[in-house]
């Protein structure tokens, strides 16, 4: 989904740049984007030429994709590069459709976040990214709290409340005309286990069902409540992720 939507709406020139294409005598064999992440959208044989492509574009804080390919770049990469400080060994990609969408009512308003919103937004995104990647994003990046507030101006962060306080927060990534990708799940941690997070979860998702057929996501294999969660309003396993991070 992130090299189909750069692909697609990135017109960016750095952006253009950084996006190659790997070919054999049948046609594409697989597209990666080399920036700060390095994504790999491509069939085991356009590997071994993204890794030599590789030795030229170093630099990136993270590798990923789905999961055989990353494993295999990695082998041919590893004399060379930089070690990983964590490994998402594998990470379940989901997929919800209307037809499988279970509705959990609950508690709960669901709605765009709005530019009052940004303080709280920022602040749990930032928790989210700490407790995944093991940094503070606004020590890493002074962008961060501006790209949030760019997200909320664009209508891509939405939030539930319970009785006036935003208990649920979530952002639509990437996305293109047959799915759209759920990122920054995330309920405040004094919030959980009261079903606030299906509630809200299944009421964003119907919205979102209205203009996109499916939506996906992924998900660590070991975030048992994230799975479980993600079941219950009906998503499905359809395929396997690895990241890296450096």
């Amino acid at each position: 989904m992130f090299v189909t939507y750069l692909v697609l709406f990135d017109l960016a020139p750095l952006t253009r740049q950084r996006i190659w294409v790997a070919r054999d005598g049948s046609g594409v064999s697989g597209v990666a984007y080399f920036g700060r992440q390095l994504a790999l959208a491509c069939e085991l044989s356009a590997v071994e030429a993204f890794s030599e492509h590789a030795k030229r574009q170093r630099g990136e804080r993270m590798i990923f994709g789905p999961r055989d390919r990353v494993r295999a770049f990695w082998q041919y990469v590893q004399s060379w590069h930089m070690r990983p400080r964590i490994v998402r060994e594998r990470q379940h990609v989901m997929m919800l459709d209307r037809q499988r969408l279970r509705l959990a009512p609950g508690p709960v308003t669901v709605r765009h976040a709005r530019r009052e919103d940004a303080s709280a937004v920022t602040h749990a995104s930032a928790e989210l990214i700490e407790q995944e990647l093991a940094y503070d994003p606004r020590r890493a990046s002074r962008d961060f709290a501006h790209n949030v507030a760019q997200m909320i101006e664009h209508r891509l962060w939405w939030v539930a409340e319970k009785d006036g306080r935003i208990c649920f927060f979530c952002n639509i990534g990437p996305w293109c005309r047959q799915t759209a990708q759920l990122q920054g799940i995330w309920t405040p941690p004094e919030l959980r286990g009261q079903g606030l997070a299906t509630a809200a979860l299944s009421a964003i998702c119907d919205r979102l069902l209205e203009d996109s057929p499916t939506l996906s996501l992924y998900v660590n294999d070991f975030n048992v409540p994230a799975i479980a969660l993600y079941r219950r309003l009906g998503f499905e396993i359809v395929g396997e992720y690895q990241t890296m991070l450096f």
